[in-house]
């Protein structure tokens, strides 16, 4: 089947109790393995893209890639998502060029500024032959995602007041919301949290009342939530004993995502698990074999265990295993 946007699966999760993966692509491996883990669990999924992705790999080998995986894997739903889209035309150039659904990140602009922005988008996307879907967002996230910086301690929670206006006036098709995830591996400052008996930070719960009141005042309708990887302690474990240096990264528990899948969060952005599963196998092949060379071989494992990182995301944190054919 073609690519698809987002609106059915966004249906079916909330109706459903479960939230779609929306994980971040940057090259053929990790595409692959996501949407290997994909296939075999029969689970819909959101292939996403940055801005800093598109400038490494180029709009148009992202676009191809995705294609192959939609080939390869046609009993199952895929949506070719612009994360965190800056402006106006990087959203037009996505559209134009393949993808089914966007971002726009007006965050960091002033309120009316947001809407401007954000109702510029959905109108072009929405008024496009296929149908795009537009995600929004307000409030900001701490950390740091490519582009996206903000120190932590300038972030800002989503105001629930703000809501119904924000939706009702852009028209947009799901609305990113900030209820304390953070962007990047180091999630969270260790002051910000406690230790367990091992020494790992333990992070603070999420703002789950803003998530309850904004789903009060938009009954129905997709929310989404960025900076959501649990940055897996086995793989930065892997990576400090293999020449790495990540002390105190830390991400969001997995028990709190599952939770909030279960609500009104339909789309659950991962990225830097990812990052880590590649990066700690490819160290650990290189310290276990220091004479290979070949990308094949220290490639190959990196993907395989992306395809396992996912593979337990969308039956333990996500849900949506099994859900493919009821979002087709």
């Amino acid at each position: 089947m073609p690519l698809v946007n987002s609106k059915k699966m966004f249906e079916q999760a909330y109706k459903n109790g479960y939230a779609i993966g929306a994980f971040n692509v940057n090259n053929m491996e990790i595409v692959q393995g996501i949407t290997e883990a994909c296939k075999e669990e029969k689970a819909p999924v959101i292939l996403q893209v940055s801005k800093g992705a598109r400038a490494y790999a180029n709009h148009t080998y992202l676009v191809k890639l995705v294609e192959a995986a939609v080939k390869e894997c046609p009993d199952i739903p895929i949506v070719l998502h612009l994360d965190h889209g800056p402006d106006f035309e990087t959203c037009k150039a996505c559209i134009d060029g393949g993808f089914t659904s966007v971002m726009i990140d007006g965050s960091s602009l002033p309120y009316e500024e947001n809407i401007a922005v954000t109702r510029k988008v959905v109108e072009y996307a929405h008024n496009h032959v296929p149908y795009v879907t537009v995600e929004g967002e307000l409030g900001t996230l701490a950390g740091i995602e490519d582009d996206v910086k903000v120190e932590h301690g300038a972030e800002s929670y989503t105001r629930p007041e703000e809501v119904i206006d924000f939706v009702t006036r852009t028209g947009v098709d799901s609305l990113a919301i900030a209820i304390g995830t953070s962007h990047g591996a180091y999630k969270f400052k260790p002051e910000q949290c406690t230790r367990n008996k091992d020494g790992v930070l333990v992070p603070p719960p999420l703002r789950f009342d803003i998530l309850e009141e904004v789903s009060k005042k938009l009954p129905g309708f997709p929310i989404v939530l960025h900076g959501s990887s649990s940055v897996p302690q086995e793989y930065v474990k892997m990576v400090n004993e293999n020449g790495g240096k990540m002390p105190d990264a830390v991400g969001v528990p997995e028990e709190q995502l599952r939770e909030a899948s279960k609500l009104s969060v339909c789309k659950i952005n991962i990225d830097s698990d990812l990052r880590l599963a590649m990066t700690g196998t490819i160290r650990k092949f290189f310290n276990d074999h220091p004479e290979k060379f070949d990308p094949r071989e220290y490639l190959k494992p990196a993907r395989a265990n992306i395809k396992e990182l996912v593979r337990h995301k969308l039956i333990d944190v996500l849900g949506c295993a099994g859900k493919a054919p009821e979002c087709l």
